[in-house]
This record gives C-alpha cells, sequence and structure tokens, in this order.
C-alpha cells in the first residue's frame, strides 16, 4: 500500500495543476497525459489513478478556497485537504502574477452570443445531489485577500446578462416548439426591465398558462461550480416552489451547456451559509 503523499510531492502536483489550470483560464490548449507523464516520475512513479484523483481533490479544495477549478477534473474530497489547503496558498503567495490571471478570468467579457448556440444541443442532465463532493466547513480565510472569485465571476454584469439573454432565447423556443406561440410572446426579462429585486430573472409560462419564475446563473467554469444566490432569492423560491425554475448555464465562453431544475433551492440542491447577520 502506497503511503500518504509528502509535502513535497503535494507542492509539486499543485504547480502541475496551476500551470494547467492557467492555461485553461487564458483559452489555451494543453495535454493532461503529458503533463502527467513529466510528473510522474517526481511523484514516486504513483499510479496514474492516483494522481488523478489527486487533481480532483485540488478541484475540491480550489472550489472550497474559491478559486476556479480544471473543468476536466471533477471535485473529489476529503483527501489530505489539510495539506493541500496550505500548498495551495503557498503557490498562491509565491506566484502573485496568478492573480491577474483570476482576475482577467471574473473580468473578460468576450463571450459567445446566444444566436450561435444550438438550443438542441444545449441541455444536459442536471448533476446528482452527491455529498461525496460536498466541502468540508470552510476555513476562516480566503485566498488573496478574501477575494472569492468563484462569487466575483458570478457578479461579471456582462456574463450575467449574456446568459439571462440565452436563458430567454431558449424558453421562448421551446414554448414555440411546444405550440405555444401566444406564450412565447409573453415571456418577460424581469430581471432587465426591474433590477435583481424580484428573486427571479425572466417570468414565462408553464403549458397550462401558469406563470413560470426562472432564475438564471451562468459560469465559464463547469457544471460543479458552485453558485451563489440571495436571502431575497431562497425566500422567493420557497414561497413559489412549485413553478420556480433554476436555470445553470455553464462552459459559457466555450461551449455553453445548461441543466434546469425545478422547486426550491435547499431540495435540489446543497446549500451552505456564507454570511450572517447579527440582531440585538
Amino acid at each position: 500500500m502506497r503511503e500518504n503523499w509528502s509535502d513535497n510531492e503535494v507542492d509539486l502536483i499543485v504547480n502541475d495543476y496551476f500551470s494547467m489550470l492557467i492555461e485553461e483560464l487564458n483559452g489555451n490548449s494543453y495535454n493532461k497525459s503529458e503533463h502527467r507523464r513529466h510528473l510522474k516520475p517526481l511523484l514516486n512513479d504513483r499510479p496514474d489513478l492516483s494522481i488523478e484523483r489527486k487533481h480532483q481533490n485540488i478541484s475540491a479544495v480550489n472550489i472550497e478556497l474559491g478559486l476556479p477549478y480544471i473543468k476536466g477534473y471533477k471535485p473529489l474530497s476529503k483527501a489530505q485537504r489539510s495539506k493541500l489547503i496550505p500548498s495551495i496558498q503557498r503557490y498562491i503567495l509565491l506566484n502573485p502574477e496568478i492573480q491577474k490571471v483570476l482576475d482577467s478570468f471574473c473580468n473578460n467579457a468576450d463571450l459567445v452570443s446566444p444566436s450561435v448556440v444550438q438550443f438542441d444541443e444545449l441541455l444536459v442532465n442536471p448533476p446528482e445531489k452527491n455529498k461525496s463532493v460536498l466541502m468540508e466547513p470552510s476555513p476562516s480565510f480566503k485566498i488573496s485577500g478574501k477575494i472569492n472569485y468563484l462569487e466575483k465571476e458570478q457578479h461579471n454584469i456582462t456574463l450575467g446578462k449574456k446568459g439571462e439573454e440565452l436563458a430567454l432565447e431558449f424558453e421562448r423556443n421551446l414554448l414555440i416548439m411546444a405550440g405555444k406561440e401566444a406564450l412565447a410572446k409573453k415571456v418577460e426579462w424581469v430581471s432587465d426591465k426591474f433590477g435583481d429585486g424580484a428573486g427571479f430573472d425572466i417570468l414565462s409560462s408553464n403549458l397550462d398558462g401558469t406563470d413560470k419564475y426562472i432564475e438564471v446563473k451562468t459560469t465559464k467554469l463547469g457544471i460543479y461550480s458552485p453558485f451563489f444566490f440571495s436571502s431575497n432569492e431562497y425566500k422567493f423560491s420557497i414561497i413559489n416552489s412549485e413553478n420556480f425554475h433554476l436555470y445553470r448555464i455553464f462552459n459559457f465562453s466555450d461551449s455553453p451547456k445548461m441543466f434546469r431544475v425545478r422547486g426550491r433551492y435547499d431540495k435540489f440542491c446543497s446549500i451552505e451559509a456564507v454570511q450572517y447577520k447579527g440582531h440585538f
């Protein structure tokens, strides 16, 4: 049986992971197999599966720390987290130039247009509400001045608007294909007209004509990237659980995909309180 990863091995694979992540965030291609081939001798020839899983562990910790992750490495938690967190922190501190890459990723508005997306290729099945990929209780710090880059990306106004525009056109097309052209004409982009205070972004209709409330969350990252919602949005989903839908759009700047879930937030995903209000 292989012994646990040493501090040096963890640092080596973290460095390798971030070298790939930087290429991905910059829109450059890279070869994972080639990276693994060069890395393997430095890790005492650990099995490929062990290296793969450690990359997945890094994805999980990155998400926990508010950092982007490599799309191809599905988050896998609960493996030497106590070593990975300080190793990632050391990498960020020793490589301050990565903050420019992260900021550029969050602020970049070079996005695809909804008009070029094929609606019949857009939908995928939602991921399962699987506790095996959930994070352990988050540490009391974030990387780089407590910036949560996942949340910062979601606050990119252009990204959010483009995602909502895509969902709007998808919804209209959905109704038209169902023979409900009159309902399609009534679909309303609420957040664009009135702002974000309504608790949802798009007012559409179910096929029977009843109201359908759609909240859109968009990311350039992969399907497992967490999203953030307000207390108002959460309460709205509870009150209107029968007709509330989340449209989660991901891979937006590459090859956009979307999954849809219905109901209140705490029923279709695991939620974590990230902010509290104190009262006297």
